[in-house]
């Protein structure tokens, strides 16, 4: 049984975003549904 969660992550600017992506990749397996300006 695969357990899920949604979860969102709120930054200022493209920079933590991707560090914060990045943190989440190599800690689960994660998708990255979008982003929004």
């Amino acid at each position: 049984m695969a357990l899920q969660a949604l979860g969102m992550v709120e930054t200022r600017g493209l920079v933590p975003l991707i560090e914060a992506t990045d943190a989440m990749v190599k800690a689960a397996s994660v998708d990255l549904v979008g982003w929004d300006r």
